[in-house]
């Protein structure tokens, strides 16, 4: 018999895959490993567990219903530090580690990403509270005082996301940036973590790392050395150097699986890869798994009941008649009546996503459905008795909005490769008719009423979108509308006679002129009217009002449409509705309806007009509404709005009485079996990024071997939370930035107790009887809706100020002063505040801020104190304007700051920190503007130019690490089109960009990186190195802690110079002419 060869990689995944593991209990996902000398306390299920580091079964530390993370155990044993998420937002928390009620210890309303210990017996947290410019610090807590929550002692460095100290307690070793946010693998990006090293003593951070681009993280100290991982190999594995960042070693090898969470104690070190706990040896370099199994119930596993299925709706269709409702919603399928009768679930398969179920005959739907591994065309009964049949077999790619044709004899639809197919329901065949490379592919199939012809909407080359009509005889397409305007929503009148659309052709501005205040441009609003189609010649338009030659005839439900395409883009008449913007339109016999958003608003209206012969009225049905559709016989309408689906009749009636109108949904609930849904997710989850990502070769990544990978793990996944570990883990393999995991049906503590803040730092003074008021946050007085809720006229609590007691409770009686505002945002909160400069105990009314409000709070400081010191230091010869991120609402931070400032000399555009968005181009455009005219009046003193608003000084643009996606767009289009320097540091490096639309079952996102960006010169850009700026200047973690700036002082001293060297003064009028005739002189 021959010896079966078992490798150490299939030795691997033979352990990763296995059923059950050593005991009585079942293997589990793990994670956040935190060692201490014979154990091992881990996060599975989102509770906290210990094992020994032998392994074995497991204890169950925590079981609130709100996830525990980051464990860490105290250096005697006793104590666990975490990260909990009970009662709002995720605060640390300590317990017994033998058992016991946990005791909160912050009350930060932040983020916390990091969770250790100091050897004297203090939790160290990574935290962005009390920070100005969002990043994560360093916080030390200490625990001795038992009547206080903790003392909290900040580590002078800012970016340092987590850290240890040697054994003296001297240096400390930190990593520089938190996790940059998007999965990816081989990161070579500006924020790519690195290791760095601060001495107490208060001299600069050095780094160590400095040699290699990729990253370096989670330092641990052993014996006179730094262990920390690194991907220096490809892969995150053990290394360990010399405080100095010499003589480094690599420890572990674990190819293509990366290390996470390490932990050290005792000169061994514990570690996740994959979904297991290794334990590495220092002395030995054995490197193990641990192999441990859970006693549990595993009860995010067991069926539940999702209480409101609405929430995950996904599709609403009528029935030919308007009678029944096919739902499709957490991938179910359902059929409801509009009034009364059985509610069907059509399908109780588990693990199956179905999308887009409509009604193919009055018995039968079809469905997009991914039950055979690819999202095929199928149909099922609509009565829910018997099983569903899959139609087509041929899918390469997603496929999207199957749309029956009225005699149930074809499903029109079209994939994610821009690809329009025609399924034949009877032969069983489906063809592509028609394929296109626009980026907007197809969409608004619409079937004739003989089903005979299709229209649909393509983009053309221009990005205008045109109507195109498909015979079904013939196969023969032809285009109904130019491409000279954007055109969509085609809809059959019933008679066959006329096809309606809607088309953007009322190009008129709203703006008149560009004089005025910031910049006024021309804005197209209400561009949209309604039009139709003469399908046939010598027809009549409905709207015509009769003449003594004829009248508009009407005609009944079209057995046979007929098209005369000689000249049809001819027979072209307007509609006479008013224009507006208009979405969705659809039309009966009777009448025409549509949906109406003001320019602006995201909230639409439901619109009706009558087809007269006379004057026409446009009636609102009603207000917000999210979609509607029309039954095929043009008798009912289906309402969406937020929180509820109604079907009325079609009639154009102002203001629509909807009581008693709504579905009968008040008892719809669906059940999930979690395993079951986490599987099919992750089936998704791979197909999105194969379907989905900018390279149909995936970097060449051959993503059908690790999709084999990851897939055995996906067993072992027992919460919501774990499946998002392991599709992160899955999606990195493209090595792609914009690939996010997040979100979705995780499991969460009821925010009870949501804190709040009076926007300022408060700190415990027991000698003065309460809290100090430290600091206030400042903003711009010119802006007074930003006002801290202490600096108020009304409360005009000052610096040094004590409060003593909050609604009557003295603030010392209490752990912690965020105690006694739990509960308090927006509500009259009585202060007893004793003021600094002695007197007596006085009272205030405040209202205190919730803590999105407080960080922004304290982002506006940041932006205030920048634009200060501008100009105190520029002499109001610079200008200053801070873009936190790149979309609609950013560009109105961009007006307030700009145009104020147009005139001078200088300009800093600071996009350090951007979040990115899509408006870069919005931005750019301002800045190329060119002066190259003047006026001068009568005085002649100040002249204006042409172009308006043209900036004619010297811009610098500042970058950094966090400056990302559009962020980034922005600054290399500054430097490609040599608009300013650009100073600062390396920047986030993610340029393929996402539309974002690619959700899960569960409303979780997996997204994938949909449009790569390559420069003229044929180079893909940005991605996965960032944007090198002109002149390199950092902003060092110590001395930036202190207050400064480095990067901001070098954009002013750039400038300065250059409006020394180069001033820019506007040219002076030249004289005026002298057209004065002669007097007396007789013309020759």
């Amino acid at each position: 018999m021959r010896a079966l060869r078992i490798t150490p990689f299939a030795a691997f995944i033979i352990f990763f895959i296995a059923p059950a593991a050593t005991g009585a209990g079942t293997v589990g996902y793990y994670r956040q490993p935190a060692l201490i000398k014979d154990g091992i306390v881990f996060v599975a299920e989102g509770d906290l567990w210990k094992v020994g580091d032998k392994g074995g079964n497991a204890t169950r530390l925590t079981s609130n219903v709100g996830e525990e993370s980051l464990p860490a155990i105290s250096p005697d044993g006793k104590t666990l530090a975490f990260a909990g998420h009970y009662d709002g937002p995720t605060e640390v928390y300590t317990m017994p580690i033998a058992g016991g009620a946990p005791r909160r210890r912050t009350f930060d309303g932040a983020a916390v990403t990091f969770v250790s210990w100091t050897a004297d017996g203090k939790i160290l947290i990574g935290t962005d509270a009390d920070t100005t410019l969002p990043q994560t610090r360093l916080v030390a807590l200490d625990l001795s005082k038992t009547e206080v929550a903790a003392v909290r002692q900040p580590v002078p460095l800012a970016q340092a996301a987590d850290g240890v100290y040697d054994e003296a307690g001297k240096t400390l070793f930190f990593t520089r940036l938190p996790f940059q946010g998007s999965h990816t693998k081989r990161y070579k990006g500006g924020t790519a973590q690195n290791l760095w090293k601060y001495s107490v003593d208060g001299a600069e951070a050095a780094p160590l790392t400095a040699d290699y681009p990729g990253t370096s993280k989670n330092p641990m100290w052993w014996q006179g050395r730094v262990y920390f991982l690194s991907d220096r190999d490809g892969t995150m594995n053990l290394w360990s150097m010399k405080p100095d960042g010499g003589d480094l070693k690599q420890h572990s090898k674990n190819a293509g699986w990366d290390a996470a969470s390490a932990s050290q104690y005792g000169g061994r070190i514990a570690y996740q890869l994959g979904a297991d706990i290794h334990l590495f040896d220092i002395a030995t370099g054995q490197d193990q798994v641990v192999p441990i199994s859970l006693d549990s119930d595993f009860d995010q596993t067991r069926e539940h009941v999702v209480a409101k299925p609405l929430d995950y709706l996904t599709a609403a269709h009528l029935s030919a008649d308007g009678d029944k409702v096919a739902l499709t919603a957490r991938g179910r399928v359902f059929v409801t009546p509009a009034k009364q009768g059985r509610f069907v679930e059509v399908e109780r398969k588990q693990g199956v996503r179905y999308r887009e179920a409509r009604f193919l005959t009055d018995k039968t739907l079809s469905a997009l459905s991914d039950e055979s591994g690819e999202v095929e065309l199928w149909t099922l009964p609509a009565d829910g008795v018997g099983a569903g049949e899959q139609r087509t077999k041929d899918a390469e790619v997603v496929r999207f909005d199957a749309e029956p044709s009225p005699d149930g004899k074809f499903i029109a639809h079209y994939d994610k490769n821009l690809r329009l197919f025609l399924y034949d329901v009877d032969k069983k065949t489906n063809r592509k008719i028609a394929e296109t490379t626009a980026p907007d592919g197809f969409a608004d199939l619409r079937w004739s009423p003989d089903g005979k012809w299709l229209a649909y909407v393509a983009a053309g080359q221009n990005l205008f979108r045109r109507i195109m009509v498909y015979n079904t005889d013939n196969n023969a397409t032809t285009t109904l509308t130019t491409d000279r305007y954007d055109s969509y929503s085609p809809y059959w009148s019933p008679d066959g006679h006329w096809l309606y659309f809607l088309s953007d052709r009322n190009l008129k501005s709203e703006v008149t002129d560009p004089w005025g205040s910031y910049q006024p441009e021309p804005f197209l609003n209400k561009k949209t009217k309604v039009y139709l189609i003469a399908l046939t010649e010598g027809l009549r338009s409905p709207w015509t009002p009769p003449d003594e030659a004829a009248h508009a005839e009407k005609g009944d439900k079209a057995d046979d449409v007929k098209i005369d395409l000689a000249g049809v883009q001819a027979r072209l008449i307007e509609a006479p509705i008013p224009a507006g913007n208009y979405t969705s339109l659809t039309v009966n016999d009777k009448a025409i309806y549509w949906l109406a958003t003001p320019a602006g608003d995201k909230k639409s209206s439901l619109k009706g007009a009558e087809i007269t012969e006379g004057d026409v009225e446009v009636k609102n049905l009603t207000d917000d509404v999210k979609s509607f559709e029309m039954s095929e016989d043009g008798k009912k309408l289906l309402i969406e709005k937020t929180d509820s689906l109604y079907v009325i009749d079609a009639a154009v009636t102002a203001a629509v009485d909807l009581a008693k109108k709504d579905l009968p949904l008040t008892d719809w609930a669906l059940t999930v079996n979690p395993r079951e849904e986490w599987k099919q997710m992750f089936a998704e989850a791979w197909r999105m990024e194969r379907d989905y990502f900018y390279d149909r070769n995936l970097h060449g990544v051959d993503w059908k071997e690790i999709r084999k990978k990851y897939e055995p793990l996906a067993d072992r996944v027992a919460s919501r939370t774990e499946l998002g570990d392991l599709l992160g883990q899955m999606v990195s393999e493209l090595s792609a930035l914009h690939i996010f995991v997040r979100g979705g049906d995780v499991r969460k503590g009821e925010e009870v107790f949501p804190p709040s803040f009076l926007g300022a730092v408060l700190a415990r003074d027991e000698n003065a009887g309460g809290y100090r008021v430290v600091h206030i946050y400042q903003t711009d007085g010119d802006d007074p809706e930003l006002t801290a809720p202490l600096s108020k006229p009304n409360v005009n609590v000052k610096e040094g100020d004590i409060i003593q007691a909050i609604n009557g409770t003295p603030t010392l009686s209490v752990a912690d002063v965020g105690v006694l505002l739990r509960r308090k945002a927006g509500q009259p909160v009585l202060l007893s505040v004793k003021p600094a400069a002695g007197g007596a105990v006085r009272k205030a009314v405040v209202s205190p801020i919730d803590a999105t409000a407080a960080e922004d709070l304290r982002y506006h400081e940041w932006e205030y104190t920048r634009r200060k010191t501008v100009e105190d230091l520029g002499k109001e010869q610079i200008g200053y304007v801070h873009l936190r991120a790149m979309g609609s609402d950013d560009f109105g931070d961009f007006a307030r700051e700009f145009y104020p400032v147009f005139t001078r000399q200088g300009l800093i555009i600071d996009v350090r920190n951007n979040e990115g968005g899509n408006i870069d181009s919005w931005i750019i455009g301002r800045l190329m503007r060119k002066a190259w005219f003047y006026w001068s009046n009568r005085v002649g003193k100040a002249p204006m130019w042409n172009m308006q608003y043209a900036f004619r000084g010297h811009i610098a643009v500042l970058c950094n690490e966090n400056t990302a996606s559009d962020g980034e767009a922005f600054t290399e289009g500054v430097k490609r089109l040599k608009i300013g320097k650009v100073i600062g540091t390396r920047t986030w490096g993610g340029e393929i960009w996402l539309n974002g639309d690619d959700f899960l079952v569960d409303k979780g996102i997996a997204t994938a990186a949909e449009f790569g960006v390559y420069g003229p010169e044929g180079a893909w850009l940005i991605e996965n190195h960032g944007v090198d700026p002109d002149m390199v200047v950092d902003n060092p973690p110590h001395t930036t802690y202190l207050g400064e700036d480095a990067q901001l002082k070098a954009a002013i001293m750039y400038l300065q110079k250059e409006i020394k060297d180069h001033p820019v003064e506007s040219p002076p009028p030249p004289p005026y002419p002298n057209k004065a005739f002669p007097v007396g002189k007789a013309a020759k």
